[in-house]
């Protein structure tokens, strides 16, 4: 790889995570190639170089999102069994969530979700690709009868990403002052209890 394309994807990156930054702090349609420019050290033309648009980079912020929840995913790997994997994958979810508050910010807002249609197919895609990822945890936690079978899969890992979902929003009415990780905590306790097989 030649140094001109590492230092544009370096470039690139430090731009992505000054919008996400940013967007902790403001709504998605405040967000402007200036803001996201004076964050970098940059004139604002020079984003051009890297991003054709203020909506080029609000894509590469979803698919920010959803490369850490991939990576999350992988990182849960090496955990032998499923549910210490799940629980793992919670925690991990939820650090996420505190320390990046653009999250609900971007995900919940109106510019994404409703005026711009191949957006929210974006956010869907991602949370969909995330769910799988999930089920199929939970797939093998039932072909090892530690998960119960009489469940769907599916739904069990709907139930699981609510538990995030509803921390998250609840953590961003409040402006960060709920508590996301201990309500996990507790939250986790019951997901177990109702998931877990019955020992034999």
């Amino acid at each position: 790889m030649s140094t001109q394309k590492l230092d544009s994807q370096i470039r690139r990156r430090q731009i992505v995570k000054a919008a996400i930054e940013l967007l902790g702090t403001c709504d998605v349609g405040e967000l402007s190639l200036a803001m996201i420019a004076r964050r970098v050290g940059l004139v604002p033309s020079a984003i051009y170089r890297h991003f054709e648009g203020r909506e080029a980079v609000l894509d590469a912020v979803l698919d920010s999102i959803g490369d850490r929840l991939r990576e999350n995913l992988r990182l849960v790997e090496q955990e032998p069994e499923a549910l210490p994997r799940l629980k793992s994958l919670l925690m991990m979810h939820v650090r996420f969530v505190r320390e990046n508050q653009a999250i609900p910010r971007t995900i919940f807002s109106d510019e994404i979700v409703s005026r711009n249609p191949g957006r929210r197919r974006k956010v869907y895609q991602i949370i969909q690709s995330y769910l799988q990822g999930v089920a199929a945890i939970i797939q093998d936690g039932q072909a090892a009868e530690k998960i119960r079978a009489d469940v769907d899969s599916t739904t069990i890992a709907m139930q699981f990403l609510g538990i995030v979902q509803s921390g998250a929003i609840l953590r961003h009415l409040s402006d960060g002052e709920f508590d996301i990780a201990r309500y996990a905590r507790r939250a986790w306790e019951h997901f177990r209890n109702s998931t877990a097989a019955e020992s034999p």
